[in-house]
């Protein structure tokens, strides 16, 4: 039995999970799970990144105790863009700063007005995103930022955990291809694009692929820990790229849906695909295992719906999210939608306020019950991924008849339900622990335990179990696409005369 663990952060929370092969089939078990909360610090939000190694290395010491010491590999997966910064003895400049935070506002404009906006799709192919990498350094440029002056590297978020453990620097491919500075043209960093903005280029390291090992867990931690000098592989380190990886496809045509805090939908290309369609969908080219890319869209996701729960708990109304979805099931349909992507929705606040300030600006009923409220939310995100993934029809020029979710999104039925009412598409859920699955896999096929990326999704096909959603309403829901077209056209109106 060939053990390996995981490392699966996310925005809220984070864990390490144990996977187990067995030369057929591949078991899970959580080890580890632990809150991953920012800190407000002066009016800056940063990550606690300490506290975040700390649990890493709780989930180390889990595995010992556990007689679980026999691992031949870890790896570790983050969410994208945001980064720390080295000094010139390798010590951290500072806690990295959340992407959350407002010290980005504005920074697509200034960007743009000093290199034209298709010229910068046309080097990097990446959604323009107010949060992305090339806007954080661009502020701190802007800013005179003195951790920015004295750095000596740039590590992503789990590149630097990586250094923690190993005491070696590297870029892993799928992770830099989320800053909107890697050229996926040319396979390096988007140097001509950086010199134009004035953004330093010899901070950023020698960009390595998914699958390669990085270094092995330095003396400091076998030490500490009492476990062997294990390899520490550079997964798919983008949370979205293993959770691809886990998408148990056998075959045919098909789009994919991360589903959790962000909805990410696309389809996997051999090469980057960057074009006049997809500049005017804004679809992005991130990074995928064996090099490929992951033609995508950026989607809010459930973290409008979390943010509604969060603000319900605070004031003492608390609904489990089965309770909320069982209510959101008996109320009426189609009476309000939101654009889950609109800028209101973005940062943390009194969401459900948020939700009827939209409503009232576009000139709808506004939902007052939680089930209303969820309901709208569950609907409105389902009909965003059916204009999503007609778009990447558009883009790749033929229909995709089903579309895999993968993720915690998958546990939520009413959303797998209503997806594929809205879209006319067969919808296969699962695996709901996709990032960690697809964090194992790479370091299968890293170890040479599994030949590549056809036979890893054979493996999650026959380890994992699905469910499968057809659509039986087309017809409201076609009625309900047009209506919610329209306050998407409203609402666009409204930004334009009031910005």
């Amino acid at each position: 039995m060939l053990k390996l663990l995981a490392f699966d952060y996310g925005a809220s929370s984070g864990r390490a999970v144990l996977g187990s092969f067995d030369g057929d089939r591949l078991q899970m078990k959580e080890v580890h799970r632990f809150p991953n909360e920012p800190v407000m610090l002066n009016g800056s939000f940063q990550w606690d990144i300490l506290r975040l190694f700390h649990e890493m290395k709780q989930g180390i010491l889990k595995c010992v105790k556990n007689g679980d010491a026999d691992i031949s590999g870890m790896g570790v997966d983050t969410w994208g863009v945001d980064f720390g910064l080295l000094g010139p003895s390798g010590e951290l400049l500072g806690n990295p700063v959340h992407y959350r935070d407002s010290r980005t506002e504005g920074m697509i404009e200034a960007a743009c007005s000093m290199v034209p906006r298709r010229e910068i799709y046309q080097q990097t192919g990446i959604q323009f995103m107010k949060f992305n990498t090339l806007y954080q350094l661009l502020s701190m440029k802007l800013g005179n930022s003195v951790l920015l002056e004295k750095a000596d590297t740039l590590l992503f978020t789990p590149d630097l955990l990586n250094y923690f453990l190993t005491g070696e620097k590297a870029s892993e491919f799928t992770i830099a291809s989320t800053s909107q500075m890697y050229n996926p043209v040319t396979g390096d960093w988007a140097r001509e694009l950086l010199e134009k903005l004035g953004i330093r280029q010899d901070i950023l390291k020698d960009i390595i692929h998914a699958g390669t090992t990085v270094g092995n867990v330095g003396k400091w931690i076998t030490e500490e820990l009492n476990i062997g000098s294990v390899p520490v592989i550079a997964v798919a380190e983008h949370d979205t790229g293993s959770a691809v990886a886990s998408v148990p496809a056998v075959g045919g045509k098909y789009a994919y849906l991360s589903s959790g805090t962000w909805s990410l939908m696309g389809v996997e290309s051999p090469v980057p695909l960057i074009n006049d369609i997809t500049y005017n969908l804004d679809y992005t080219n991130e990074g995928g295992i064996n090099n490929t890319f992951r033609v995508l869209k950026n989607i809010m996701g459930l973290w409008i719906y979390q943010e509604c729960k969060r603000a319900w708990d605070k004031i003492g109304e608390t609904l489990s999210y089965d309770e909320l979805e069982e209510t959101a099931d008996r109320s009426e349909g189609f009476k309000a939608f939101i654009d889950p992507d609109d800028d209101l929705f973005y940062s943390p606040g009194n969401m459900p306020e948020k939700i009827a300030a939209f409503c009232k600006r576009t000139g709808q009923e506004i939902p007052s019950e939680k089930g209303a409220i969820v309901r709208c939310i569950m609907e409105s995100l389902a009909l965003k991924y059916r204009m999503t993934v007609e778009g990447l029809e558009k883009v790749v020029g033929e229909s995709l008849p089903v579309i895999h979710v993968v993720g915690g999104g998958c546990r939520n039925t009413m959303l797998c339900r209503f997806t594929a009412e809205a879209t006319g598409k067969t919808v296969i859920a699962g695996p709901t622990e996709a990032t960690s699955i697809g964090n194992l896999v790479c370091q299968l096929i890293a170890l040479g335990k599994v030949a590549d990326l056809k036979e890893a999704r054979e493996l999650v096909s026959r380890s994992f179990p699905t469910m499968e959603y057809r659509p039986v309403e087309a017809g409201a829901w076609q009625d309900a696409y047009g209506k919610f077209l329209k306050i998407l056209a409203a609402n666009k109106e409204w930004r334009g005369s009031n910005e």
